[in-house]
């Protein structure tokens, strides 16, 4: 996969997911705008549970390899994935990778 198709598909999964989840979140969310309740919602059995620590886990992760390549490698602004993906990790995640992407690929000065 050349950096071009990577970079691509990357736009599209951040995209696409960030569509999908405002399209299958907000209508409750503004009927209901109770954000402890939504949060909750994600343990209501066992099953959305994994599925909710997962992506927490997720998350968890990305904050490690953020916060690890900002010193090692000097990838900056990492946080802004972070902040969006504490709300959608899998939308954070490729911004982070688009990120790193752009910033390792540029020549040393």
């Amino acid at each position: 996969m050349n950096s071009t198709s990577f970079r691509t598909s990357l736009y599209v999964m951040a995209i696409g997911f960030a569509i999908v989840f405002v399209i299958t979140v907000m209508p409750p969310f503004v009927r209901d705008p109770d954000l402890p309740g939504a949060v909750m919602a994600g343990f209501v059995n066992p099953y959305a549970s994994a599925f909710a620590l997962d992506a927490i886990c997720c998350w968890c992760v990305l904050a490690l390899w953020v916060w690890y390549e900002a010193a090692a490698k000097g990838v900056r602004h990492g946080w802004v994935a972070l902040v969006l993906g504490v709300v959608m990790v899998a939308s954070g995640f490729a911004l982070y990778l688009l990120m790193r992407h752009y910033q390792l690929e540029q020549p040393a000065d």
